[in-house]
């Protein structure tokens, strides 16, 4: 379980995140949402310890990850698909998924079948350079190449921007899959309230850096989500 306990993450002198506490289950779809700019992406970068916090504390599992480097996550099992995906695309697709072995024992060097089988259009072009893949495919990779580390925990920053509908069916597919294995916590920041909410077990609204409204799916009301999302 994820348990981040009222952090603040700084820029210099500019406060991203003020006192912000989030939960996230195994088996459970945590969502953040928010508009551009409130300190989403930010939240994010601090879980997977690409920012520094600066009060408060991040644990995963029971254990006190606050000052871990983002390597150290990542072996403790935390992996992240980051907004713009990220890709290296200079490499092949089956170069980008190797990428992912780092952190993985000699025997489990490999790429696992449900990311093909989740992404077949990833098989079908192993040998092509991640730069030559639509922004879709390319969200597909990185998806893929953040499943072959075996995460406990999967953190996905706007998974759906840019993308198009057909591809957007197919990650809200594999996140649902996921979850149903019931062995991994996920963090999906969106702005698309529809995918969020279809998604959602809990939710998180985020403005200004602070959290202002959260709770599970079923208490959710719609009217005071999309309140906070309207520009």
């Amino acid at each position: 379980m994820l348990n981040v306990n009222r952090i603040n993450l700084h820029y210099g002198a500019a406060q991203a995140l003020k006192s912000v506490s989030l939960a996230a289950q195994k088996g459970k779809v945590t969502t953040v949402m928010g508009r551009n700019g409130v300190g989403k992406t930010s939240l994010m970068r601090a879980i997977v310890g690409r920012q520094g916090i600066s009060a408060g504390s991040i644990e995963w599992n029971g254990r006190d990850i606050s000052r871990f480097a983002p390597e150290n996550r990542a072996r403790a099992g935390i992996a992240s698909v980051p907004q713009g995906r990220e890709i290296f695309p200079l490499l092949t697709v089956k170069e980008n998924l190797e990428t992912g072995y780092a952190r993985l024992p000699r025997r489990d060097r490999h790429v696992p079948d449900e990311v093909f089988e989740l992404f077949p259009v990833l098989r079908e072009m192993m040998g092509r350079r991640g730069g030559d893949l639509s922004g879709g495919q390319q969200q597909q990779l990185a998806i893929g190449r953040a499943l072959v580390t075996r995460p406990e925990l999967l953190v996905l920053d706007e998974p759906t921007e840019g993308i198009q509908p057909s591809i957007i069916k197919d990650i809200g597919r594999a996140i649902d899959f996921l979850r149903g294995r019931g062995d991994m916590a996920i963090v999906l920041v969106e702005q698309f309230f529809e995918f969020a909410r279809d998604l959602a077990d809990t939710y998180v609204v985020m403005d200004r850096g602070e959290v202002v409204l959260s709770g599970a799916r079923a208490d959710m009301v719609e009217a005071d989500v999309r309140r906070w999302l309207t520009v």
